[in-house]
Order: C-alpha cells, then sequence, then structure tokens
C-alpha cells in the first residue's frame, strides 16, 4: 500500500511538469491514463466477494471465477491435493463441490452461488501449491455460470469479510 502511495505522488509530480508542456488535449490524455491505470487493482480486489466458508467469487459478463481466500489458505498450510468437480456439474449455493488437502488438514469447499461450472483449473492437479501461491489469480478453482445472481447480495465485500474474521479470531 505504502508503494502504491509513492508511486501515486510521483506520478502525481511527473504529470504536473509535464503537461506544462503539453497541449490542452494532449494533458487530458495524460491525466485520464493514470487514473486509469492506477485504479484497476482496487477495481480487481473490489470485485471479490465472499462466504462464511472463506470461498470467493468474481463474477465478470455472467460468469464467476472462485477460489479460497488467503485466510483460508494460510490457516491450510501448503496443498498437496486439490479435488474438484467435473465441468457441467450443476450446484446449489452452499452445495459441496470439492476439497483441498494440505499437509496440516483437509477442507471442503462450498460453492458461494447457484450455477454450473463451466471450467476447472486443470494446472492445480500437477501444481496444487498454486492456491497458496496465488490464491487470487492462479490458484483459483472453478468457474461457473451465475443463475440466481441476488445471491451475489448476501455476500460479503472485502470490508466485511475482513471484520467476519477478526470476530472469528477473537
Amino acid at each position: 500500500m505504502a508503494a502504491c502511495a509513492v508511486l501515486r505522488c510521483v506520478s502525481a509530480r511527473f504529470s504536473q511538469r509535464l503537461s506544462l508542456r503539453l497541449s490542452p488535449p494532449a494533458r487530458l490524455l495524460l491525466t485520464t491514463r493514470f487514473t486509469r491505470d492506477l485504479s484497476a487493482s482496487a477495481r480487481l480486489t473490489a470485485a471479490l466477494k465472499y462466504t462464511d466458508k472463506h470461498e470467493w467469487v468474481r463474477v465478470e459478463d455472467g460468469v464467476g471465477t472462485v477460489g479460497i481466500s488467503k485466510f483460508a489458505q494460510e490457516a491450510l498450510g501448503d496443498v498437496v491435493y486439490c479435488g474438484l468437480p467435473d465441468v457441467g456439474t450443476k450446484l446449489s449455493q452452499s452445495d459441496e463441490f470439492g476439497a483441498l488437502e494440505s499437509v496440516k488438514a483437509a477442507s471442503e469447499l462450498y460453492s458461494p452461488l447457484t450455477g454450473e461450472v463451466t471450467e476447472v483449473n486443470n494446472a492445480l492437479s500437477d501444481n496444487p501449491g498454486l492456491v497458496n501461491k496465488s490464491c487470487y489469480k492462479d490458484g483459483w478453482l472453478i468457474k461457473m455460470t451465475i443463475s440466481v445472481p441476488e445471491e451475489l447480495d448476501a455476500l460479503m465485500d472485502e470490508a466485511a469479510y475482513e471484520r467476519y474474521i477478526r470476530s472469528i479470531e477473537d
């Protein structure tokens, strides 16, 4: 976070000095471009919704990508096995759809939404440790259609999920 703040400050100073030498249309383009680039990662995080079982879902164009949270993967430890459903499996919200096993524990996986599995992260069969290395990017579990979009409203955003974690740690 501190690095982002420093980068924002440096970018702002650089663009201010550069904009003094540019025409008005070029200045507008410069400020618009920097604003868009810096906010992309915030939009990615904000798009995540969480369950009380520590799964997350990111919905884009009616397809939800599902994974486990950083909190869950840290609690599990080094993941050594990942059991996932077949493509075409129909799930209801809260249905069990698979399991993760680590050297410390095993944990069931629960669907955050109602829908059908459209893709499975096959990379996890050869390298289940991707869940630990990149739980929000390369370590995703399944992709699914979203049959009941209203179910998203009942899931937690990042701030609510962080409050939930603090409440269960006490």
